[in-house]
């Protein structure tokens, strides 16, 4: 027996240095295309109807009865059917229907994946959200941005490996939807501000806090070995947390840009929203510069609600639209010149889409039976457009698409076999895909 106490010891005292590193690199299972993610989240859901599926007949038959049988939707207030009040232009090369609402955004449509069959399993925004980052529609499930640094590790020793830029507007759901549910909350999202200070207590610290972080970690070589998970895991946050005091000013100082960069994203643009927006932008790729893996932006205000507009459609879209067109449009482009596009995926999705017909008289009710997404750079097939929704752009009703799907398609990117990455928890094999998922190798180049 006292062998067996020796060994226990010695796995103890490794857990009170701190044990490995947690979000060292580590090889993915194939070679990957991508090696980091940007998280372009639509908060709300925007209409897929009114920006990349094009609809003739919503014109046809604007004002009239839909003809055909509905699904319940979130309010069951449905009107008649509702045309898009903006135009669709073909733009690129690729010839990609674009609506007006994105006219920076089109400049760029040769870069875009656009998938206009995606669908959810959820019409209401708390669970749908759930599913879209977690891939469950319950509280309490790893997020996307977790498991990518679960698998892959982190390039960025002295930042987080996953970061959310707070916009200024929390998803319904919380930070559950950042969260690292099972897995160990070093692989969670760090949620940073994009401006003024980026978090609190970033400052300061000396001698005084290295001191603490020392007796933290004499005092975990007391604890039991069922404690040892949790305590190692909050020691190597405060270790990267000293690290960071230095980086993270450094990383969101945008004052090292140009002045021509900082044009191209709209970083001084005189509405606010966009400003904001283009902050995070902006930042987004200081980031993944600097090695970051995952890194997530949420919607700014535009001084009502998001993209979720049950009434008042189009000030509410354009409003939206306006905050995050520019900034967008400078991203792309600028990760294409500076060679970071082909390494870095970005994908731009909501949580569902809208419904073609009215809710009222102009707004537009959730619809998770088909709605558009893009992808961009980070192996993807530019300039091209996957699956079909039908004439009214409610269902998908061709290259169907889940949410599972488009997990198990980043992984892919990542270089992972989303079936095997996996860990063992509540006496099964978890992954983010659960038992579902497959790789769309038509969006791949």
């Amino acid at each position: 027996m006292g062998f067996g106490a020796l060994a226990a010891g010695a796995l103890d005292q490794a857990w009170a240095q701190g044990g490995p590193n947690p979000l060292a690199p580590r090889a993915p299972h194939h070679p990957a295309r991508a090696r980091s993610v940007i998280f372009l989240y639509m908060d709300g859901g925007p209409s897929q109807v009114d920006t990349f599926d094009p609809k003739p007949r919503l014109d046809r038959e604007h004002g009239q009865p839909i003809q055909m049988e509905t699904p319940p939707t979130q309010f069951d207030n449905v009107g008649a059917v509702l045309k898009s009040p903006w135009t669709f232009r073909r733009h690129g090369a690729s010839e990609l229907p674009i609506s007006s609402l994105f006219p920076n955004l089109a400049t760029v449509a040769d870069e875009l994946c656009v998938v206009r069959s995606m669908t959810s399993k959820f019409p209401e925004h708390t669970f749908a959200n759930y599913f879209l980052h977690t891939g469950h529609g319950i509280q309490g499930r790893p997020s996307m941005g977790a498991w990518t640094v679960y698998g892959l590790g982190s390039e960025a020793l002295d930042l987080p490996g996953y970061v959310v830029l707070d916009g200024g507007l929390t998803p319904p759901g919380g930070l559950d939807c950042y969260g690292s549910g099972f897995l160990p909350a070093s692989f969670q999202g760090s949620v940073l501000r994009p401006g003024g200070r980026p978090m609190a207590n970033l400052e300061g610290g000396g001698a005084r806090r290295r001191r603490t972080l020392d007796l933290a970690a004499d005092l975990d070589g007391l604890s039991g070995m069922e404690e040892a998970d949790a305590v190692s895991s909050a020691i190597q946050n405060q270790e990267l947390a000293w690290r960071m005091q230095a980086a993270v000013p450094e990383a969101f100082d945008l004052g090292q840009e140009t002045r021509a960069t900082r044009e191209l994203y709209g970083v001084d643009h005189e509405s606010a929203p966009t400003a904001s927006y283009a902050r995070q932008c902006l930042l987004a790729r200081r980031l993944v510069e600097r090695g970051v893996r995952f890194v997530q932006l949420t919607c700014p205000s535009v001084g009502h609600d998001r993209w979720d507009q049950h009434s008042n459609l189009q000030k509410g879209h354009e409003d939206n639209a306006r905050a995050v067109d520019q900034p967008i449009a400078g991203l792309l482009r600028d990760l294409r010149a500076r060679g970071l596009l082909e390494s870095t995926l970005v994908v731009f999705a909501g949580e569902f889409g809208r419904t073609p017909m009215a809710q009222g008289s102009n707004g537009r009710d959730h619809n998770p039976h088909g709605f558009s997404i893009w992808l961009a750079g980070g192996g993807v097939k530019a300039g091209s457009v996957h699956g079909a929704t039908d004439d009214y752009g409610y269902f998908a009703i061709s290259e169907r698409a889940e949410v599972h799907d488009l997990h198990a398609t980043m992984l892919h990117l990542l270089g992972f076999d989303h079936t095997r990455l996996t860990v063992r928890h509540s006496g099964r094999d978890m992954r983010l895909t659960d038992v579902h998922g497959h790789v769309q190798h038509g969006w791949l180049a």
